[in-house]
């Protein structure tokens, strides 16, 4: 449905005439007979005839896709008129105020229309935001079906995507609820279109087919055309993902074929329907698809007559594409029909009628002043200016293109850097295709040596496999002795282990003491081995020996130690028996910098372990060489100090950080920790202590880094801290030991078959 549906023009109290002179030359006969007529009934019928207000919702509507300027102050004109009406209208009146709120929402959804369709997405926002309360009031679903899809596509823009999705599935329930199947259709659209830009193919697959039969079951032509070429544009680039790849080249014409077919169904019903701009789009992508796989037959070793007839078909439909694309004035699609075509010529080695059809886009370009395009013209004709040992030209655009990819990347990048980059890339490209010609020479002189290195190679072979059975046979008797030898260490150095586990335990505060003085937490800790590297500490205030005052170094002024609790997450070089060690370090330097020089402040604390570390591991010895060994172990660590009572919180780190979801939020607050370990560091600055009030209900996290380190999931790939925090943010709503539950059985499930691959200890804690 138009957004004009909400026009808030149509209150019949808006009362201007409209001068549709100056737009008469824009308008076809029967356009500017309906102006006439509808001007007309703005002038002869009553004000409250709600035949005039029909006439100024279809005038709007004819006038605005002639100047969008036009919309906003007629709209913001009208909203004054509405909110008068209702100011000065009865409650009681129930009838008449829905109409005035149904046309005050109107106003607000085309003004934000507007700002949007003009780049101010924050204006859009803020004028859909004023009317989905309005229409919320008045079950307006229509309207509210226009927030939603607005909303989300503005977020969509934004690259918000996990709000774009919300806002549309929002909008897909109440196009479902409404029995709306446009409405569904374009929101299932909607959600394909993110997934597919997000390399989801399979799950915007999913979404255009569902969309796809919704505009088939109301037969609307322009709908199934436009989902048959989003489908056939997602199979194009599975194929483009596949060959990249190289991975099969029957599953890459599989694809292109797919891609092929849809887009033909697509092209077939645009012409049905006279979409003149759709027919050119639909020629376009056929031609690029044809021209792939003449490329990958060249790959794969196709037959040269199946190549030829490819490159020329896909020729014939770029031409067609461009003679419709001169005839409506769409000059951007030019430029693209007009490089697709020369790139083509320039595989064929037809290099001047190809920079004919790159400059023609090159110009096209510069009038139009788009950088996109002028950077795809420039690049071509670098390389057509390169195959004609045209040296000077050939940079000169090559520096061009790197101008406007640069500009397109980043507006601010330093002009001064442009040229020295472009001649430095493209001698290095001239590089690689004189090493790639090398390549091949080599290639052919070892195919005349192959003979004699395998006749040689063989004989070789079989005079080592005799002398290494001999040997095999040798150290087989004495590998039977050692096996028994290193199954009795084994076990030696497992029970070892074990009671070193035992005792690093025993440092560890227990779950319960940790559960009295923090008991909205949970803490998940999972050792790579028997012992680990990673550790929690917790220690209360009033616990610590010489019953530690509060002072100058703590957020507050109260005495009452008991309220101050201190903890942390820390994360000690390396992993195993080797981490453990440097574990039990570190943690007794925290206890002395508490207990011995009766520090509190995290900072501070942090300052002082760093030193005592420093002095227990960074020990000059000389080695049996007589050289000097410095041992550059260290601790990463998020310490933390709460005031349970005040709920304010100090926190310091070191390389780790700290993370804060507020109550009602979703998203994260980070703290950043500083640069340095804990331990012997070059130019050693003083942690930083940061202060924080926090709210009831504020959930804070403190981690090492073996969760977001962990490989795992479907490619085996490490899981990063953008997922961490998404699921953090998912599962805040829980409680805490329901929290630990899902992050437990989340790593497991991402872990899967692989091995662990480091420590893992995170602490949560809520106010």
């Amino acid at each position: 449905m138009s957004f004009f549906k909400y026009l808030i023009i149509i209150v019949v109290l808006l009362n201007f005439s409209v001068n549709t002179k100056c737009f008469a030359q824009n308008f076809s006969v029967e356009e500017q007979h309906q102006i006439d007529t509808l001007n007309r009934i703005i002038y002869d019928i009553a004000s409250y005839d709600t035949s005039k207000a029909n006439a100024y919702l279809t005038l709007a509507e004819i006038l605005y896709v002639s100047n969008l300027d036009t919309i906003i102050p007629l709209c913001e004109k009208a909203k004054n008129i509405a909110e008068k009406a209702l100011n000065k209208l009865p409650k009681s009146d129930k009838n008449t105020r829905k109409a005035f709120l149904k046309s005050l929402t109107g106003a607000l959804n085309n003004i934000g229309y507007a700002y949007l369709a003009k780049g101010n997405t924050d204006k859009a926002i803020e004028y859909y935001h004023k009317a989905k309360p309005i229409s919320e009031e008045i079950d307006d679903k229509e309207a509210l079906f226009t927030y939603y899809i607005s909303i989300g596509y503005i977020y969509m823009e934004k690259g918000e995507i996990k709000k774009a999705l919300k806002y549309y599935h929002q909008s897909l329930k109440i196009a479902e609820a409404m029995g709306n199947k446009q409405n569904i259709a374009t929101s299932l659209n909607n959600i394909g279109y993110i997934y597919e830009h997000q390399d989801d193919f399979d799950k915007g697959l999913e979404f255009y087919y569902l969309s796809l039969e919704k505009y088939k079951e109301i037969d609307y032509q322009q709908g199934i055309a436009d989902l048959y070429n989003n489908i056939s544009v997602v199979y194009n680039n599975q194929a483009q993902e596949i060959n990249k790849k190289g991975e099969n080249y029957d599953l890459v014409d599989i694809k292109r074929e797919k891609a092929l077919s849809y887009q033909q169904k697509s092209l077939k019903i645009r012409r049905e329907i006279g979409d003149k701009e759709g027919i050119s789009a639909s020629l376009n992508i056929i031609g690029g698809i044809y021209a792939s796989q003449a490329e990958e037959l060249i790959k794969y070793g196709g037959n040269t007559n199946t190549i030829n007839t490819k490159r020329q078909t896909a020729l014939e439909n770029l031409y067609e594409s461009l003679k419709i694309r001169k005839e409506i004035g769409d000059k951007d699609g030019m430029t693209y029909s007009l490089n697709s075509i020369a790139k083509i010529l320039i595989a064929q080695e037809q290099y001047q009628q190809a920079f004919d059809y790159v400059n023609r886009s090159f110009q096209i370009s510069k009038e139009l002043g788009y950088p996109k395009n002028i950077r795809n013209a420039a690049h071509l004709l670098s390389e057509i200016y390169k195959k004609q040992n045209k040296g000077t030209q050939a940079l000169e655009m090559f520096e061009l293109y790197i101008n406007m990819r640069d500009s397109i990347n980043n507006e601010e990048t330093q002009k001064s850097t442009i040229k020295q980059q472009a001649k430095y890339e493209y001698e290095k490209q001239k590089v690689i295709d004189d090493l790639e010609y090398q390549k091949i020479i080599a290639v052919k002189q070892a195919e005349k040596k192959k003979q004699q290195i395998v006749t040689i190679s063989t004989a070789a072979i079989l005079i080592l496999v005799v002398v290494f059975l001999l040997f095999v046979f040798n150290r087989l008797k004495i590998t039977r002795k050692q096996k028994l030898v290193i199954e009795e260490k084994n076990i030696e150095i497992t029970d070892s282990i074990n009671y070193a586990k035992r005792i690093q335990e025993a440092i560890l505060p227990s779950r319960q003491s940790v559960k009295e003085l923090l008991p909205n937490s949970f803490i998940y800790y999972q050792p790579k081995d028997i012992v680990a590297g990673d550790f929690y500490w917790v220690e209360s205030i009033s616990s610590l020996e010489g019953g530690l005052k509060v002072g100058d170094n703590h957020p507050s002024s109260s005495p009452q130690g008991e309220n101050i609790i201190l903890f942390a997450a820390a994360d000690c070089t390396g992993h195993g028996v080797p981490g453990a060690l440097v574990s039990v370090v570190c943690n007794n330097a925290l206890n002395r910098a508490t207990r011995d020089f009766n520090l509190t402040n995290p900072g501070q604390l942090l300052d002082k372990t760093s030193e005592i570390v420093e002095n227990q591991l960074n020990q000059s010895t000389v080695s049996s060489l007589g050289e000097m060994d410095n041992i550059r172990d260290g601790m990463d660590i998020a310490l933390c100090m709460l005031n349970t009572k005040t709920n304010e919180l100090q926190y310091a780190g070191a390389k780790n950080p700290l993370w804060i979801i507020r109550n009602a939020e979703d998203d994260i607050e980070e703290i950043k920790a500083n640069k340095q370990s804990i331990g012997k560091v070059e130019n050693r600055e003083n942690y930083t202590t940061h202060s924080i009030q926090l709210n009831k209900g504020d959930t804070i996290y403190i981690f090492s880094d073996g969760f977001a380190d962990q490989f795992g999931g479907d490619k085996g790939k490490k899981l990063m801290y953008q997922p961490f925090k998404k699921l953090l943010i998912e599962i805040n709503n829980e409680t805490m030991d329901k929290q630990l539950e899902l992050i437990r059985n989340y790593f497991e499930k991402w872990k899967g078959n692989l091995e662990q691959v480091d420590d893992v200890c995170i602490i949560g804690v809520r106010v």
